[in-house]
């Protein structure tokens, strides 16, 4: 495996999907009992952004512009617990370190709450089991996500969010995504399940929403860009599919879309909602061109 995440942390798509997370948590925690954290590629932990992050920079135009951003008391309030865990692990106050998803969702968790964390990549699993070492409730797992994927549904909390964010050097990854969620859909179908994907003039994630859409009941899709597509394939836009969203999620990605686009948009940046079987699909631009 050649994708090193660390080059990217903290980038425009690593925040939209850590917000959506956040507010996924957050969600499950207005109920007193226990919820599973299940991360299939749960990367490092932690990142420092002076160093593989500062070689592409990326991080300025994401967590960069959001941490120095101010926003309205609504959206503010919605970013709270993302904003809260990346002041976490950076106490010195200075912007320094970026969570990925399984310290976000340990920031988030409760004493009597799960996680389960996945990492095929042997330096990035020892990392990640350096950084969780001394957490109770979370296991690292040094094996292929998909793999544990089939064996860790349903966990025995019936409750709970399955991340799933892979590295998309495989040529037929969004069909494997597909087959995969679905077979874990039908053996968990109550279980919240976050995918994350690129969207590029090189990805195709239509037909993989459209299997999804078969084969499910409800879901959330929100997808930005925040630059026109490049020539050169370079990352501009990326989507997040929620299956079964939580009660009032899709009214806060109302809120929160188009904010999020506004301030790491850079030039021709839009946003899209759709919530199914809710409310249809908003497409909208900052400009307000459809």
């Amino acid at each position: 495996m050649n994708y090193r995440h660390a080059f990217h942390a903290g980038n425009f798509a690593d925040v939209v999907k850590h917000v959506v997370i956040a507010r996924i948590l957050t969600r499950l925690r207005d109920k007193a009992t226990a919820f599973r954290v299940i991360d299939i590629h749960a990367g490092e932990g932690v990142y420092d952004l002076t160093e593989e992050a500062a070689r592409t920079g990326e991080w300025r135009d994401g967590i960069g512009r959001i941490a120095g951003a101010a926003f309205g008391t609504e959206a503010e309030a919605l970013l709270a617990p993302y904003l809260d865990a990346v002041r976490a692990v950076n106490p010195a106050g200075a912007l320094r370190h970026y969570p990925g998803s399984p310290v976000l969702a340990r920031h988030l968790l409760r004493e009597h709450d799960r996680l389960i964390a996945c990492e095929i990549e042997p330096r990035a699993a020892a990392a990640l089991s350096r950084c969780l070492r001394g957490t109770a409730g979370a296991k690292v797992m040094a094996i292929d996500g998909f793999v544990a994927l089939k064996a860790c549904v349903p966990p025995k909390e019936r409750r709970g969010l399955v991340i799933v964010d892979p590295p998309f050097e495989r040529e037929d990854e969004f069909t494997r995504l597909a087959a995969d969620i679905t077979a874990a859909y039908r053996k968990w179908p109550t279980g919240i399940y976050l995918i994350w994907y690129p969207i590029t003039n090189r990805s195709d994630p239509g037909r993989f929403v459209r299997r999804l859409r078969a084969a499910v009941d409800k879901y959330l899709r929100i997808e930005w860009a925040v630059a026109a597509p490049r020539p050169d394939g370079g990352l501009t836009a990326c989507g997040v599919l929620v299956v079964n969203p939580p009660w009032k999620l899709a009214a806060e990605m109302t809120v929160l879309a188009p904010v999020l686009a506004a301030v790491l948009g850079r030039g021709g940046e839009s946003f899209m909602v759709e919530d199914v079987p809710g409310g249809g699909q908003r497409r909208i631009s900052p400009a307000g061109a459809p």
